[in-house]
This record gives structure tokens, sequence and C-alpha cells, in this order.
């Protein structure tokens, strides 16, 4: 993928990211992508919700281990809670995973079907599922469907980020931030891989 384009546009519309974009280099935002269909995807991002990376990862690679191949959405109907959580996923998300897989048998549109669609009618379709909130599809959006302009508002890195490369005296408002966002269309999602790596900066 080729940043070149939507670099020079986020450099010219904003000189603090203009800054950042400087001090950070080149934009590696493709290496990131991962793979997967929608089960394997939300699967994943529902078990990381709320726990440190590296336990995430662990749990993860555990409910893997209880399939022969990647689980399928039977699979995870048929598994027992107590087969779950001996894998240390929680109640609540085992509920999430089954509701995921059910919502999915039931004809859930599947990546394919939702490649021509709006980032906005994607999320309304998505969170619709137990335990998949706004912050999880747009994860989505950007590290699997490779969408150019999504801005998660309520990100705590980004937050944090604008507050600290912007001046702000507290953490910015989601409406603070989408305003702030306004001048990075169409290439929020690129604007935002910068800020999530401006906390790396010294």
């Amino acid at each position: 993928m080729n940043y070149v384009n939507a670099i020079a546009a986020l450099k010219e519309a904003d000189p603090i990211l203009a800054d950042i974009i400087e001090r950070i280099g080149l934009c590696t935002l493709q290496q990131n992508q991962r793979t997967g269909d929608l089960l394997f995807s939300l699967s994943e991002s529902i078990l990381h919700q709320q726990l440190s990376t590296k336990v995430a990862v662990i749990i993860h690679q555990r409910f893997l281990q209880l399939y022969p191949t990647t689980p399928t959405t039977l699979d995870i109907l048929n598994t027992a809670d107590e087969d779950l959580r001996a894998v240390g996923i929680s109640r609540p998300k085992i509920l999430y995973l089954k509701d995921l897989a059910q919502k999915i048998l039931d004809g859930l549109p599947t990546l394919e079907d939702l490649e021509p669609w709006e980032d906005e009618a994607i999320i309304q379709t998505l969170t619709q599922v137990k335990g998949i909130g706004r912050w999880t599809v747009q994860m989505l959006l950007i590290f699997r469907m490779h969408r150019w302009d999504v801005l998660p508002v309520d990100d705590l890195g980004i937050q944090t980020s604008i507050r600290r490369m912007y001046g702000l005296p507290e953490l910015p408002d989601k409406k603070t931030v989408a305003k702030l966002g306004q001048r990075w269309k169409p290439y929020s999602t690129i604007a935002s891989w910068y800020l999530w790596r401006s906390l790396e900066l010294k």
C-alpha cells in the first residue's frame, strides 16, 4: 500500500501531525494488517477486551488449541462452557463468543459481503453482536478491512497522544477528538496510526 498522498495531505492539513510524521517516518500500517474471516477476527477481538496483549494472546492460543482446525460457528456453539472457562475465558466472553457464532450462523454478513458497505453501516450491523462495541468494529475496519478514514474517538491511546502533542490540559473528549479529526479526512486511519506511534516518542 502506498501512503505517499495520504501523508502529504496530512502534513499540509496539520502542522503538529506533520511534526509527528517527520519524527516517526515511514507508515508501516500494512505490516500490522490481520488475516482471518469475520468469526476469527471478532472472536480474537472479544478475547482481547480488557486484558493486556500478553495475557490475551495466551488465552487466544489456548482457545484455538481446543479445535483441530480453525474453529467454525458450530464448533464454538458445541463447546461446553466449562471447556472455554478452563482455557481462561470469562463467563461474559463465553456469552459473547456464542452470540457471535449464532449471529453468523443466522446470516450475519461475511467480510466479503461487507466490503462495499460504508463504514458506519458496518459498525451498526456488527455492534448488534453482544460484547462488540463501536471501538472493536473500528479496529476491524482499520486492521482487517484496510479502511482509510477511521478515527476511533474513544480510544485512550488516541486521546493520550492528542493531549500530549496538542498541549491540552486534560484528555480530550470524543467531541474534541472528532472536531480535531476533521482536518485529517479522508485519511483519519493514517493519522490514527501516527498518533498511536507518537506514544513511543520521548
